[in-house]
């Protein structure tokens, strides 16, 4: 049996259309647990969500609740009796499980599950990853029924993970490998990189101001401490805003530091 689940609500989050893998939970046992796994989805924009003869029923209030706005995932959900009726339409199935089993089966991490489903839904195939329950994991029967299995390398004395946790792993190495994302990156609210000819200007201004006060001595070694100096503003990826500031405060101590020097000499 397959049921749409339908609900209204004053504001459904967008839910991507693009091609991803189906999360297929296998008897999950509590709408809070299904809750969470949708907001796990929808944070890495995954919508496909079936569910395999949910212990409480379904609809659920409880999973509204935990799916914390992730209305569009619930919105689609499927409900099926079998594991066998959820992945009757996928080309590929992995079972995640936290355990080896008796049963010769390759196991992959997250990631190199996730480079291969690229590849497979790239060639327009349908792919599926199946979890069993909190509790219990995953039976044989389903284990069987995948071609592969991903395991997550977590700490081998402690590797336990709740249902959406384990979700969020696949779904998250899954977002990342499309991701074009920085890996690095320094946001300018309000404000943009200094210009070469400011920083230089910057640069000037604070040397002639060492140069005053006798800093940059002896003279042979001025070259290096110039370069050294430089080095450690440059390194700062300094903003058109904090460059103002900085000469700011080398007026400012300068204008303190000559008042000085004329109360000692009056």
């Amino acid at each position: 049996m397959v049921g749409l689940y339908s609900r209204r609500t004053k504001k459904k989050q967008p839910v991507s259309d693009a091609a991803g893998p189906v999360i297929v939970l296998v008897h999950p046992q509590l709408g809070e647990n299904i809750g969470a796994c949708a907001r796990a989805m929808l944070n890495c924009e995954l919508s496909a969500l079936r569910l395999v003869k949910p212990k409480n029923g379904w609809p659920n209030e409880f999973a509204v609740k935990a799916a914390s706005g992730a209305h569009g995932v619930l919105d689609r959900v499927e409900v099926f009796e079998t594991t066998e009726e959820a992945i009757a339409d996928l080309t590929l199935v992995y079972a995640a499980t936290a355990r080896r089993r008796d049963i010769v089966k390759t196991i992959l991490t997250p990631r190199a599950a996730v480079a291969s489903m690229r590849d497979t839904i790239a060639a327009g195939n349908r792919i599926g990853v199946l979890f069993g329950p909190e509790r219990t994991g995953l039976e044989n029967d389903d284990v069987a029924l995948a071609e592969a299995a991903i395991e997550v390398p977590l700490n081998p004395a402690f590797s336990s993970l709740n249902l959406a946790q384990a979700v969020l792993v696949i779904a998250y190495e899954w977002y990342q490998s499309g991701s074009t994302a920085p890996a690095a990156e320094t946001p300018l609210p309000g404000t943009e990189r200094a210009s070469r000819e400011a920083i230089i200007a910057f640069f000037e201004h604070l040397e002639r101001e060492l140069d005053d006060c006798g800093f940059l001595r002896p003279p042979d070694k001025r070259a290096s401490m110039v370069r050294n100096i430089r080095n450690l503003f440059q390194r700062a990826a300094l903003t058109d805003q904090e460059v103002r500031t900085l000469r700011g405060i080398v007026a400012g101590l300068t204008k303190w530091h000559k008042g000085i020097k004329r109360e000692r000499s009056d």
